[in-house]
């Protein structure tokens, strides 16, 4: 039997990489749409998988996918709340600042 590439599992896992990446970077936030993105393309693959186990190789590559999603999603979440604090710090000085 002759199997072929899972579908979306190639690109579960560099939605991943990218949220990852993107966490770490400039754009924090939207490392979460990235996260988002390879979530959605992990479970369309897995379905898939679990459907037809036999005709599909690459199982590993969705389940990377969504462990770097998880935990992309996990870094954008954190900057975002060390974000909000720290601009609402910056907000709060100068407010007593013009008081």
């Amino acid at each position: 039997m002759n199997q072929q590439p899972l579908p979306g599992a190639s690109n579960a896992l560099t939605m991943g990489i990218i949220s990852i990446i993107g966490a770490f970077t400039c754009c924090g936030p939207f490392a979460i749409i990235f996260s988002i993105i390879g979530l959605f393309n992990a479970n369309k693959a897995e379905r898939l998988y679990q459907e037809h186990p036999g005709n599909y190789s690459g199982y590993e590559s969705v389940r990377t996918g969504r462990i770097l999603s998880y935990v992309g999603m996990v870094l954008a979440l954190i900057y975002l709340v060390f974000g909000i604090i720290y601009f609402g710090i910056i907000a709060a000085y100068f407010t007593r600042e013009f008081l």
